[in-house]
């Protein structure tokens, strides 16, 4: 979910201005704390994200995370090593995880591959583009939402096992 809805959802009788306000501070404070490692990647991550450079597969970041929190993740994790591109909703007029989706299909000529991710939007996002939706059983996850995916992990190392099936 794009923060200025959260901000909207949470601070209902608060003015936009005052939104804002709190979105940029939450944001410098987020930034702060990834900066200075106290943040976390799911576990595995860097395990399954050089496994599949290792084996060719091209990994996208398409997030509804904002720019320079993405930034700051990839940066602090030196995710550049197997990530492509990082994509923000921010880039999306329309706040679309589906067009996000699009857009990197468009720059980079994807025909077929998958969407890994743990709501709703992910899910809409792969099955919007004709791409297989893998859910992820991770924390903000919804088991109504997860239930709409092709399929469900709960350890990121599955899908070692799992894409190779996909695109035989």
């Amino acid at each position: 979910m794009p923060l200025p809805i959260v901000w909207e959802t949470l601070l209902p009788n608060h003015s936009v201005e005052e939104r804002k306000q709190t979105d940029a501070y939450f944001l410098e404070r987020l930034i702060e704390y990834i900066s200075i490692g106290k943040g976390a990647l799911y576990p595995n991550v860097i395990e399954v994200f050089s496994y599949l450079k290792e084996n060719n597969v091209s990994i996208y970041i398409a997030s509804n995370g904002l720019t320079e929190y993405l930034k700051a993740i990839v940066n602090y994790y030196h995710l550049d090593k197997w990530v492509t591109e990082t994509f923000s909703i921010q880039q999306i007029k329309s706040l679309n995880k589906s067009d996000l989706v699009q857009s990197i299909i468009n720059k980079y000529g994807i025909t077929n591959g998958a969407v890994v991710g743990d709501r709703l939007s992910d899910i809409n996002a792969a099955k919007d583009n004709g791409l297989v939706s893998i859910g992820c059983n991770f924390d903000f996850a919804r088991e109504d939402e997860l239930s709409q995916a092709y399929m469900v992990i709960d350890d990121l190392s599955e899908l070692e096992t799992i894409l190779p099936k996909l695109h035989t």
